[in-house]
């Protein structure tokens, strides 16, 4: 049985459609245009600045740090914010996948990491409740990711067989962690799912609608899980997710419809049935109200568009700084 963060990462499919990083030597500064998905890097080796469009204040990056740039925004990295940045097409014309460019003759400062985009429909399900930087300093659980970048900077240097694909899942181990890292460690005052996943009241509630989406959950039934009063629980539950609960549980049925109806042949009845609806008609237009669109055009339409661009937004807390996480050394 998966968890909620790995239903929901299942769910939008990330995947990891450039990786690669660059070694710097000198003064340098690389301005990077706006991206689409997720920014996962972590610093190899070496120190240098990060200032995101948007963010008032730049960021210092040292050894170890991880970085997520979710929101797409463009960025520039530097070695001294003084020096002039010039466009990465300048750097990078015809970067391969994969690739480690070198500028300046490299050996003072490296970086490693990947860009993800997001394959399934509704991307603001993660992507709306994340700052526009999330910084993980190198304390944090420092030894998976430790392991994780010396493996991806050796399959990218070594060119073994395969090392193409398993860059790809290095880079998925670099993402999932650095979002564990955050939801662990840098969740104060968020609010959303992904934040009220810290919280082990509400994340025994969130946990039961995941395992058993089908169920008819009651206000009541979940408060138990949650071990607390129903009236209690329903007020906590609205404050840090900023969705009631029976409204979490609905969006969560119509995001795994949505999936199904797109990426598998079942009927539409067989759908509706699996997520606890008696009925087509029932399960259609609960669809229909929140989804934007009837099961049978989601299913044609497929991936070509997010729906509802609003469908998270109540979950989604806007934030116009970075998230610092200094989290503590595991025992």
């Amino acid at each position: 049985m998966m968890d909620p963060l790995s239903d929901v990462l299942s769910v939008l499919k990330p995947r990891s459609y450039m990786f690669g990083g660059f070694d710097a030597g000198g003064d340098w500064a690389i301005r990077f245009g706006q991206h689409e998905g997720i920014k996962c890097y972590v610093v190899a080796g070496g120190a240098c600045w990060l200032s995101v469009d948007g963010v008032p204040q730049p960021v210092r990056l040292r050894t170890g740090d991880c970085f997520l740039l979710p929101r797409g925004r463009s960025f520039r990295l530097a070695s001294d914010l003084a020096v002039e940045p010039e466009d990465a097409r300048v750097y990078f014309p015809t970067r391969r996948n994969g690739s480690i460019a070198t500028i300046n003759g490299g050996g003072e400062f490296s970086i490693v990491g990947g860009h993800f985009a997001l394959a399934g429909n509704h991307a603001g399900v993660l992507l709306g409740m994340l700052p526009p930087v999330v910084h993980l300093r190198k304390e944090a659980d420092k030894e998976a990711l430790r392991w994780a970048i010396e493996r991806m900077r050796q399959e990218l240097r070594d060119r073994q067989p395969g090392g193409f694909l398993v860059a790809q899942h290095l880079a998925h181990l670099v993402l999932v962690q650095a979002l564990r890292l955050h939801l662990a460690e840098g969740v104060e005052g968020g609010v959303g799912w992904l934040f009220a996943l810290a919280d082990r009241q509400m994340s025994a509630a969130i946990n039961a609608m995941h395992a058993e989406p089908a169920r008819r959950w009651t206000l009541q039934a979940l408060a138990e899980r949650a071990g607390m009063s129903r009236s209690v629980f329903a007020l906590k539950f609205k404050q840090m997710v900023g969705l009631s609960a029976m409204d979490y549980l609905t969006r969560w049925r119509m995001l795994l419809a949505g999936d199904r109806l797109v990426n598998t042949d079942e009927p539409i009845s067989a759908i509706a049935l699996a997520l606890g609806y008696e009925s087509e008609s029932a399960f259609s237009a609960a669809f229909k109200r929140v989804m934007g669109r009837s099961p049978r055009q989601y299913g044609r339409d497929g991936n070509t568009a997010d729906a509802t661009p609003g469908l998270w937004e109540a979950a989604a807390g806007e934030s116009s700084g970075p998230t610092t996480v200094a989290a503590r050394s595991p025992a």
